[in-house]
């Protein structure tokens, strides 16, 4: 008999058959599963947070402790200002002007630095009165010029910085960082190295709203060094303003002896602060392309025919190979004919008439283009060329000014060369004939230089028979004596060029600026000089011999002194396939004369008293390129008298 579920016994057999050993499937989560699970979670907490302990103190611990000091110290920068350029006479020609900035933590996100640029006044006064602890007044520097036009191509100018250079290798290794400024062209790129600075550094200590607390340690700036070039400011001016406005062209002023570079001059110009300032990418793209180009530097860069110009290179080497003698005459007949062709002389086809007997002092003088043609006939082509590539035509000057052209002296080897296409070869265009020795023999056809290459071989004229790298840095102690009691220089090289030689030429040019020549604008060139009066017996000058007041104003009379001084120089005008027939109108010339070559008197009026006759070493050698501007006597001569003027004016 069973009782009912309420009795006790129903109750006991119930426990029993849910007890740990019986056969029914237990609850897990009701059994051992929970204290299990929870110790695994606690396990695993504390191992990720042991982990992490160890992470941050062990293995990265180092790298937090630098995060650490980095947070508390900053790196400020201070800026080296870039060296001056100056010039000849120690004038500023590219100099600083500071500007500031002051780094402090930001009013909104003090943990971040905020820049405010001031005035240079307000700068000033806070270096003088100090300036709030948790500042930091940064100075920088821009670039000023004195003659920004003048001297754009010479000088140059300097410019920010890329990202894209900034990857460069070259900007690397040289430590430049973004908002540095490098030297873009002229003597700015060239000395680049030199009148860059060497920034300083200033390491601070801050707290955690970015406040200065303290100065850790400072390395001081270093100043570029300041470089003294060979251009003379007051010519370059001269230059720039002698020169017409709306023309195209160059000038080139040199030191003959030297072959320093007192003026180089392109036009048209541009400023050298406005490509130094804020010129937006614009702006910079339009100037580029603008058809006149302003940025070319002309004076390098620029090749051209040379016309007459050349006829000093043909001159020379006619003389030296023996081909002519200062007894050779040719008859000019008003022209060459060869074949199909006729070479007329310039003055036969202007006015129809002809110069009879010449020499080769009157050729130069008259620029007498059938005794050119048949000496360049004499010579052949090959022995031009040497001649020319020697007195520095067709090759790289080594000016250390970055942009210079080769030019281009041609030769049978060059016209094969570049005229052999099936249309050439058929043509025999590919040929070199007589009459294309007669064109480079006047500084026609394919002959192609530079201003500045002229005026180098002008030089060499000027100073003996010495082919000279130009340069615009100032030379000190150019010539050595050589332990014989004579003079050597260092930037020049020989040409072995015979003194008689030098002479036949110098007389030619001389002629050729005297009356019957073609450089009319120079005949009887003179000058008006201001006199210092000479001191009593026994005196002295004061001042100026004490060093102690440097002006003159007290010793200058009111009376001026003229002086006449003998020049050499050459014309030409060059054609170049116008469809106008516009020609380049060329000039060169150096000045004074030698003595042994001075002995011109001016003309239509006898010397006096108020006359001096100027001689000597030459000084100074001009040469001027105006593009399709017509005949050098006209237009590129009076150039040049007004540098001319400048110069010995003083």
């Amino acid at each position: 008999m069973k009782f009912g579920k309420a009795f006790s016994d129903n109750v006991i057999l119930e426990r029993e058959r849910r007890g740990l050993f019986s056969t029914a499937v237990p609850s897990w989560w009701f059994g051992s599963g929970r204290p299990l699970l929870f110790a695994s979670c606690m396990f695993l907490a504390f191992f990720i947070l042991f982990w992490r302990l160890f992470s941050l103190t062990v293995i990265n611990g180092h790298t937090y402790r630098l995060l650490s000091d980095t947070n508390k110290t900053r790196q400020l920068i201070l800026h080296a200002p870039r060296g001056e350029l100056l010039d000849r006479t120690g004038k500023p020609l590219a100099f600083n002007s500071p500007y500031f900035r002051i780094l402090k933590p930001c009013d909104t996100t003090p943990e971040k630095v905020c820049v405010s640029k001031i005035s240079e006044n307000e700068g000033k006064a806070l270096m003088t009165t100090g300036i709030a602890s948790t500042w930091f007044l940064e100075a920088d520097y821009k670039r000023e010029y004195t003659a920004p036009v003048s001297l754009f191509h010479a000088i140059g100018y300097v410019g920010e910085v890329s990202g894209t250079e900034l990857q460069d290798e070259y900007y690397i290794l040289r430590g430049y960082r973004m908002g540095d400024m490098i030297g873009r062209t002229g003597a700015e790129a060239e000395f680049e190295e030199e009148l860059r600075g060497k920034d300083g550094k200033k390491f601070v200590e801050v707290d955690a709203q970015g406040a200065i607390i303290r100065t850790l340690g400072q390395t001081a700036e270093v100043k570029g060094s300041s470089l003294t070039l060979s251009l003379d400011k007051g010519l370059s001016e001269a230059a720039a303003q002698a020169f017409p406005k709306n023309e195209k062209g160059a000038v080139v002023v040199t030191k003959p002896s030297t072959g320093e570079i007192l003026a180089l001059y392109s036009s048209p110009s541009f400023s050298s602060e406005t490509l130094s300032g804020s010129m937006s990418a614009d702006e910079y793209e339009a100037l580029t392309a603008h058809p006149d180009r302003p940025l070319f530097n002309r004076s390098l860069g620029g090749v051209y025919p040379p016309g007459s110009i050349f006829k000093l290179i043909t001159a020379v080497a006619g003389l030296e190979e023996n081909v002519i003698t200062k007894n050779t005459v040719v008859e000019d007949s008003g022209e060459i004919t060869i074949g199909l062709f006729t070479f007329p002389n310039w003055y036969f086809k202007q006015y129809g008439k002809t110069e009879g007997m010449v020499n080769v002092v009157k050729a130069l003088q008259r620029s007498n283009d059938i005794f050119f043609y048949k000496t360049g006939e004499w010579l052949g082509i090959t022995k031009l060329g040497v001649w020319a590539k020697k007195m520095g035509a067709g090759n790289l000057l080594g000016i250390d000014l970055p942009g210079e052209a080769s030019g281009l002296v041609p030769d049978p080897q060059w016209k094969d060369a570049v005229f052999h296409t099936p249309e050439d070869l058929k043509a025999r265009n590919n040929e070199w004939y007589l009459g294309d020795t007669y064109h480079v023999s006047i500084g026609q056809g394919y002959l192609l230089t530079t201003p500045l290459q002229v005026n180098t071989w002008t030089n060499v004229i000027a100073n003996g028979g010495k082919v000279c790298k130009p340069t615009v840095r100032k030379m000190e102690n150019a010539r050595l004596p050589d332990g014989q009691g004579e003079w050597k220089m260092e930037n020049c090289k020989d040409l072995g060029i015979k003194k008689e030689t030098i002479e036949l030429i110098t007389e030619g040019m001389k002629e050729a600026c005297s009356e019957g020549g073609t450089g009319w604008p120079l005949f009887n060139f003179s000058v008006s000089q201001r006199r210092i009066p000479s001191p009593p017996a026994g005196g002295s000058r004061g001042p100026l011999e004490t060093g102690g007041d440097s002006s003159v104003a007290g010793l200058l009379r009111n009376d001026t002194k003229k002086m006449f001084i003998p020049v050499a120089c050459k014309t030409g005008t060059a054609e170049y396939g116008d469809p106008k027939n516009k020609t380049h109108a060329w000039f060169t010339v150096f000045a004074p004369l030698p003595k042994e070559n001075s002995n011109l008197q001016p003309q239509g009026r006898a010397l006096n008293s108020q006359l001096d006759v100027i001689s000597g070493e030459p000084e100074i050698s001009v040469t001027v390129l105006m593009e399709g501007a017509g005949e050098g006597s006209d237009k590129a001569a009076p150039v040049a008298k007004k540098i001319l003027e400048e110069w010995f004016s003083r």
